[in-house]
């Protein structure tokens, strides 16, 4: 079975290789397209953590994060990515960008913070076609409702138009049985193939409550990018840590403009949304999600997923240990 370029870095990167160095390993590759059975859902491994025995994956140093603050979200973004190099550190001319936000549900707009800002999406996919990008494709698996109607109710759909990406609906075709090395609980997974075999991946979540992982951040946004995601639940810390492992994005910014600090993810009333026109914005998708649980009074070690994927070496959770630069626009 071929594998894609993302995932053959991931997998040189897990024995130690620098990503630049497992990239000058192996050109692109064509993701396979290998069909999977509807009716035979991937095997429940034992939820067992074994203690770390191998290198991390990517040694937690030089992190860097940026915290911007102001009213306009696209202001927001374009002064957070400018301070952490411009967009032109993490996409190249004719680059295949794939941008993952959480459009969560078809009956509400992005005002009640249950979905990705769209003007934050936006931002991003004019500053990544600015940058030469060949193709900018953003999408999701709604949790309600149709891909179709939630892209046109959470605004998201005509931000990414507009700029110049394209909205994709996702099919059940582009999931790909992928080895996971690096996991402790998954060791393979149907994963969306599309997002395996961009040039880069860029990971927008919004900033919200929820019920079972007590916060929805960066890391388990990607679970937007998996197949039978409710067996998820069975072991949901090390799971989403597992997939975060794999699928590492370049970039991750935190639409924290509005975040739902209850009744999430769904949310439905305006009571449950607090205004913190808030982006954070960094390579680091641990001290990232740390950082986003600060403003809910948190920290890193209080949301298990974040907490999970520092002891396996993913990122850094100390937020003291960090560069955070915090700036106004």
């Amino acid at each position: 079975m071929e594998i894609s370029r993302r995932e053959f870095i991931r997998r040189m990167m897990a024995l130690g290789f620098s990503a630049a160095g497992a990239a000058a390993l192996l050109p692109l590759a064509a993701c396979a397209r290998e069909p999977i059975a509807t009716n035979t859902p991937p095997p429940i491994v034992p939820t067992v953590t074994p203690p770390l025995t191998t290198t991390p994956a990517v040694t937690p140093t030089g992190a860097d994060l940026v915290v911007a603050h102001g009213t306009s979200p696209a202001a927001m973004v374009e002064a957070a990515v400018t301070s952490l190099g411009g967009i032109g550190r993490f996409v190249k001319p004719g680059n295949k960008v794939v941008i993952k936000p959480n459009i969560c549900v078809a009956y509400h707009t992005y005002e009640y913070a249950a979905t990705t800002n769209p003007e934050v999406v936006g931002t991003l996919v004019k500053l990544c076609r600015g940058a030469g990008a060949g193709k900018v494709a953003v999408f999701d698996q709604p949790f309600g409702g149709t891909a179709e109607q939630a892209y046109l109710r959470s605004g998201i759909q005509d931000a990414v138009r507009a700029a110049g990406g394209e909205m994709e609906i996702m099919t059940r075709a582009k999931f790909q049985d992928t080895d996971i090395p690096p996991g402790r609980d998954i060791k393979k997974w149907p994963v969306y193939c599309d997002a395996l075999e961009a040039d880069v991946l860029i990971n927008v979540p919004i900033a919200k409550h929820h019920s079972l992982a007590r916060l929805t951040l960066g890391m388990k946004n990607l679970m937007g990018l998996v197949l039978n995601r409710p067996q998820f639940h069975f072991n949901l810390p090390q799971r989403v840590a597992d997939i975060a492992s794999l699928l590492r994005p370049e970039l991750t910014v935190i639409d924290a403009v509005r975040i739902l600090v209850n009744h999430g993810p769904t949310g439905g009333s305006l009571d449950d949304v607090k205004l913190t026109n808030t982006i954070i914005a960094g390579t680091d998708f641990v001290a990232a999600d740390a950082y986003a649980a600060t403003l809910f009074g948190l920290t890193g070690a209080d949301i298990p997923i974040v907490q999970t994927a520092a002891d396996m070496g993913l990122g850094v959770m100390d937020l003291s240990k960090i560069k955070i630069t915090e700036i106004n626009t």
